[in-house]
């Protein structure tokens, strides 16, 4: 199967779609909380234009107190004016700064808040089969990094480069009145710096882009040696040096990156730095010496020499933030490609609107896409299926009949094709080709939440949720059981978990798991939850994928012995490597690289003496071993 995965724009992104991302993400942080992008703004225009009338207010008050000293104005009220002037603008300053401050921060939480919340409610509607590819895996990983954080610099790195042009704009229109090269000057000086800061946030972005898949493998190696799943193997088999090694070889390869592109980094900064001081003090120097001519005022030159060294930390800061919006922006075109990929149920969607669309132009009335009553009646039409980039099919072919109510049970080797098939028919892939026909209507026709809620699933890896024991069931048909006590007990007494989870500490309000709770279960009981869990669903389909593999055989028959009142009025579907499970089944399926080799009961299967009758008398042979 050929997932359709959007391609990102990278590094090599055009200006006019990096401008597109910047507009988008203007446009999403603006729906989230205008009112503090707005404060923010706000903030943002009232500081850019403190230093120029700060400069002023310098100049006025040098002058005042040389004027002063001169004896031609020996009034201290117009240096006490000028004083306190320049300390209400010190004070709007500092308090607009900290206002700023507590205003971004508030935004980084809504975004953070706003943004998390789409990438998993998106990821939620994707299907199944997009968890499975290694693209999908880098690119929900690019996505997840520090997605609210790109946002927020991005915002405060826009509104930096807007206070920046401000101030560099009012502080050079300052400078050019007493000395005009002062703007050749920054103009030679800018534009190779703005240059030389874009390449490096474009090798910066690369570089991170093109390291994620082995970031994955740091998450990886990290997981294996602290989580408590495979703690226990990893100790036995000495394998913590082995994978610490590994991860420490990724983490130098890191490293020695990194301090290549940071060399880069400083060096190229101390050049500027090193240049436009050069530059900017022969423009003041020049000013000095026509102050000495008489041409300037003592004031001009006070002025000339805050306002200009302002301005150059000015001019780097702003091209910092121009190059690091920028740079954001790329990293704000992962998520954008991320919430681009569209699940199967969109278009299932545009499918149904389009033939509604054609049937209301000729006159016809709509298909249904929701049954009124659900039969769990299957049937399968020549269904093949790829996984992706597998060089063959693990289905191919595969047509079947279950009836409402049948209990068919599927057997056959490892990599026959069995569980692949079970999840196709619970609408976790599509098929390729052919059709899945769900009580006689195609699947791909219905909604997917209704086909969901008509689906309860037991897994092979089964979920082992950090709860308590009554919402591990619950969480089967959450919507309705969670909260319900007499409900959630009813259901454990039917699938035989009451008991064991009365003798819990603290009953069915037990926290299960060891990440947050101190009390966790053998993998038998997990499962036995799990079956609970799965009947828990009022579901007309049932389906268990190796229900009972952590189960003793005393625990597999007590679940088996009531099996049929359980699975009453359901159409179930068992994948077991157990026979005894198995020949209880109303009829069992046998499949072979992908197809269905052999159908029948039990009996009817054994006097063919094929390939079943192989299988069970193999399995017989262990069990005779065994005893």
């Amino acid at each position: 199967m050929g997932l359709q995965l959007p391609a990102p724009s990278g590094y090599k992104a055009s200006l006019w779609e990096l401008l597109d991302h910047a507009r988008w993400a203007t446009a999403v942080t603006w729906q989230t909380e205008r009112r503090l992008l707005m404060g923010i703004s706000l903030l943002t225009l009232i500081h850019s234009l403190v230093p120029a009338a700060l400069a002023l207010i310098i100049r006025e008050l040098v002058n005042a107190v040389a004027d002063a000293i001169a004896g031609t104005n020996d009034d201290p009220a117009l240096v006490l004016f000028w004083l306190g002037v320049g300390l209400l603008i010190t004070l709007i300053e500092t308090v607009s700064d900290y206002a700023n401050k507590y205003l971004q921060q508030r935004l980084h939480d809504e975004l953070n808040l706003r943004l998390t919340s789409d990438v998993l409610e998106h990821a939620g509607r994707l299907d199944v089969a997009y968890f499975e590819d290694l693209r999908f895996q880098d690119m929900l990983a690019r996505t997840q990094q520090n997605v609210a954080q790109r946002f927020s610099l991005f915002v405060n790195q826009s509104l930096m480069v807007v206070a920046g042009g401000l101030q560099m704009l009012s502080l050079a229109i300052i400078l050019a009145i007493i000395e005009p090269l002062i703007v050749l000057v920054l103009f030679v000086v800018a534009i190779p710096y703005l240059l030389f800061q874009w390449r490096l946030a474009k090798s910066r972005y690369a570089m991170e882009f093109n390291r994620v898949t082995k970031i994955r493998w740091t998450r990886y190696f990290v997981t294996r040696l602290t989580s408590q799943e495979w703690v226990a193997e990893v100790k036995l088999l000495r394998l913590a040096p082995l994978l610490t090694q590994k991860f420490r070889d990724l983490m130098r390869e890191f490293r020695d990156q990194n301090r290549l592109i940071n060399g880069r980094i400083f060096r190229g900064s101390a050049l500027f730095a090193v240049i436009a001081s050069v530059a900017f003090f022969l423009t003041f120097a020049r000013v000095v010496w026509r102050a000495f001519g008489g041409g300037l005022t003592i004031g001009d030159v006070a002025i000339y020499g805050g306002a200009m060294a302002r301005l150059r930390n000015t001019l780097e800061n702003t091209i910092h933030a121009v190059t690091t919006a920028l740079e954001q922006t790329l990293h704000i075109a992962n998520l954008r490609t991320f919430l681009d990929i569209r699940p199967t149920a969109d278009s299932r969607a545009d499918s149904r609107a389009a033939n509604r669309a054609a049937n209301r132009a000729n006159g016809q009335t709509d298909d249904p896409i929701t049954p009124t009553q659900s039969r769990g009646e299957i049937r399968l039409e020549e269904v093949t299926f790829t996984y992706p980039a597998a060089a063959k099919p693990t289905l191919n072919g595969v047509s079947l009949h279950i009836a409402p109510g049948e209990t068919v049970a599927i057997v056959g080797h490892n990599g026959a094709g069995k569980t692949t098939l079970v999840k196709l028919i619970a609408g976790l892939y599509p098929p390729d080709k052919g059709t899945i026909l769900f009580d006689q209507v195609d699947v791909q026709s219905l909604s997917v939440d209704f086909l969901q809620q008509q689906i309860a699933f037991v897994f092979q890896n089964f979920g082992r949720y950090e709860a308590s024991a009554a919402d591990n069931i619950a969480y089967g048909n959450w919507h309705t059981l969670l909260g319900d006590q007499v409900e959630i007990e009813r259901v454990a007494r039917q699938v035989d978990v009451h008991d064991l989870i009365e003798q819990m500490p603290d009953g069915y309000e037990t926290q299960l798991g060891r990440m947050f709770g101190e009390h966790t279960l053998s993998g038998g009981q997990w499962q036995k939850i799990a079956i609970a869990r799965a009947f828990a669903r009022n579901a007309a389909l049932l389906i268990l994928d190796e229900p009972t593999s952590n189960l003793d055989a005393r625990a597999e028959h007590q679940i088996f012995a009531n099996f049929r009142e359980l699975a009453k009025g359901r159409t179930t579907l068992l994948i077991s490597h157990r026979f005894s499970t198995v020949s209880m089944a109303d009829r069992i399926l046998v499949m072979a690289n992908g197809r269905i080799i052999e159908s029948g009961t039990h009996e009817q299967l054994m006097a063919q003496n094929g390939q079943y009758a192989v299988l069970y008398n193999l399995h017989n042979q262990r069990l005779n071993l065994k005893r």
